[in-house]
């Protein structure tokens, strides 16, 4: 291909044609980077404006701990150790009935939940038919015990749930960690 030209002219026409698909490897990764970044850029401000917290971009989603505000409390009885989990539930939300769980260490039991109000029933995107609370204030309530009946110091509790805004978001499942001082029961 390069015989009729003499050896440097060669020699210099091969390093041009050599760089050339290594020029063009470095302006095509450059341009892959450059519009990877665009794109994170991107879904970086797509989910900055569904949490925003700053008044120039209007959320359309409230944080979880705007929309749902958990609190637990107990109280000692001669059957145990009532807990009440206190949901403030903003309107647009709703609490999944079945996503209310606790967990305890070994030793401890705990009765079924009772509600303040009645659960709906929707059809949810994820779970299909479920029960769920949308009232403003629902208290969910169980009653703790320890197996051999005496008081318990300290014992860590785990309450989870889950909650989702009706215009289309499930937050993800949450967890509170808290201890519990379970009473004696007496009969």
């Amino acid at each position: 291909m390069f015989t009729n030209l003499p050896n440097s002219q060669a020699v210099t026409t091969k390093k041009r044609v050599s760089k050339l698909p290594h020029a063009l490897a470095i302006m095509s990764t450059s341009l892959m980077i450059g519009l990877s970044m665009a794109s994170m850029s991107a879904q970086a401000a797509g989910l900055g404006e569904l949490f925003a917290n700053n008044g120039a971009a209007q959320s359309k989603f409230l944080p979880v701990d705007k929309a749902f505000q958990v609190i637990s409390s107990t109280k000692a009885t001669s059957k145990g150790t009532r807990l009440s989990i206190n949901f403030d539930i903003t309107p647009g939300h709703y609490v999944y009935k079945d996503q209310l769980t606790l967990s305890f260490p070994k030793g401890v039991s705990a009765t079924p939940f009772t509600f303040s109000q009645s659960p709906v029933s929707i059809d949810d995107p994820t779970f299909g038919k479920v029960p769920v609370f949308t009232q403003k204030n629902m208290v969910a309530t169980t009653m703790l015990t320890t197996n051999n009946g005496k008081g318990a110091k300290n014992a860590p509790i785990i309450i989870g749930w889950q909650g989702c805004a009706k215009a289309g978001l499930c937050y993800p499942p949450e967890k509170i960690k808290t201890t519990v001082d379970i009473a004696v029961t007496r009969k």
